[in-house]
């Protein structure tokens, strides 16, 4: 669960990003889940919130178990819970996290819902610092 390097299109870390409202609130719920992480091996904590077309939110956490091949990074979390829940099609997300960009898997999982969505990373203040789309 290591972090790629920006993707391409990828607004560069350090960049000032102008959210709307509705995405800062992305960033927030992010923040709040990171908290919650489960990393008992040391790995950075992840939080991911996740809004899809109806405007609902999906937030979730890391978790890290030991067995590193059975790991759920924050991003994939939020969009099983989404989709548990009914939800096919997103509009947003974003990761909060100590990592400089974002996971591969993590942007292809988001994908296979939906492409094109804006995906924002923000560090563990909760200030968007990269935005990728999936």
């Amino acid at each position: 669960m290591t972090a790629d390097p920006p993707q391409s299109g990828a607004t560069a870390p350090g960049s000032v990003l102008d959210l709307t409202a509705e995405d800062a609130k992305l960033l927030v719920l992010a923040r709040s889940a990171r908290l919650r992480a489960y990393v008992p091996d040391g790995r950075p904590a992840q939080g991911a919130a996740l809004r899809d077309t109806d405007g609902r939110t999906y937030a979730a956490a890391t978790v890290g178990i030991t067995r590193p091949e059975l790991a759920i990074s924050a991003l994939r979390a939020a969009v099983a819970a989404a989709v548990s829940s009914g939800a096919r099609r997103f509009e947003a997300a974003a990761v909060v996290t100590e990592g400089d960009g974002f996971a591969a898997d993590d942007l292809a999982t988001l994908a296979e819902f939906s492409s094109g969505i804006p995906v924002y990373l923000g560090g563990p203040d909760g200030t968007a610092r990269a935005r990728t789309t999936s």
